[in-house]
């Protein structure tokens, strides 16, 4: 299956990734390689069953084969899209359970680009009477399925694979509301807690967000805390809320020692700082 017919296929809702093949990517993107004898042993099936789960990952693009197994695609900066969005899916799932619980019915929402914004906003589709800002065209997908929210997107240039909006135009979007919350993700987080993506552009919008929400929500899974990524943009201190998926390593648990953001982990409804 080509890339493009996967994207069309996956907004219409026909695309099925099973939760094997979700925790095969995930495995071999950490891992960096695994032959096709240490999946099966390692899931307890046959290699023709591991074989046909490769496979269908491979025609979607999200890995290659290679010798013996398979690795992930090459690349020359972010990971894609589409093999973004089935890593770690389960903590990604867990950290969209946690801010559905703290939205309330009729409040509004900015959110920015990434997987796990997107996520986020699946899990918000059970409210009621949401207004949706976005310069991402799959939160504005997901939003649209409930009739009762309003969604707005930014216009412009739309970015290939990412299926986002960035640059001056986003940014004057995000200026020209006062959300109730600030919804988005980063690429990585330095250990003395700034905030990290691959372009200027991301920051850019990622900040305009940021000064235009009454409260900000910053949401990540673990993998993010010691990802290297080029572009400095703000700090783990600057957000009122972090969610993550597993407690955050005590060496950026530092560089919040003397903020008031609230630190929120599966299980805990208060979250902890």
């Amino acid at each position: 299956m080509r890339r493009q017919e996967y994207w069309v296929r996956r907004m219409l809702g026909q695309i099925d990734i099973t939760k094997r093949q979700a925790e095969i990517a995930d495995l071999v993107q950490k891992a960096g390689f695994a032959s096709v004898e240490e999946l099966a042993e390692r899931f307890e099936v046959t290699t023709q069953t591991i074989r046909r789960d490769v496979n269908g990952l491979c025609e979607l693009g999200i890995l290659r084969r290679t010798h013996g197994g398979v690795e992930p695609p090459a690349r020359a900066a972010n990971i894609h899209y589409s093999t973004r969005q089935i890593l770690n899916l389960p903590g990604k799932q867990d950290i969209a359970r946690q801010v559905a619980a703290l939205v309330e019915n009729n409040q509004s929402i900015a959110f920015s680009i990434g997987t796990t914004p997107e996520i986020v906003m699946q899990a918000l589709t059970g409210h009621e009477n949401l207004a949706v800002f976005t310069n991402n065209l799959n939160v504005a997908f997901s939003a649209s399925s409930n009739p009762s929210f309003q969604v707005t997107i930014a216009g412009g240039r739309l970015r290939y694979g990412d299926r986002d909006v960035l640059g001056s135009s986003a940014q004057s979007f995000f200026a020209n509301y006062k959300v109730d919350i600030g919804i988005f993700g980063v690429a990585g987080v330095d250990e003395d807690g700034t905030l990290l993506d691959f372009h200027e552009d991301e920051v850019a919008a990622r900040q305009a967000i940021l000064a235009n929400c009454r409260t900000s929500y910053l949401v990540l899974d673990n993998s993010k805390f010691g990802r290297s990524a080029h572009v400095r943009g703000g700090h783990l201190s600057d957000v009122t809320d972090i969610f993550t998926d597993k407690p955050v390593p005590q060496a950026f648990l530092e560089s919040l020692k003397d903020a008031q953001t609230i630190v929120h982990l599966p299980g805990s409804e208060e979250g902890e700082q």
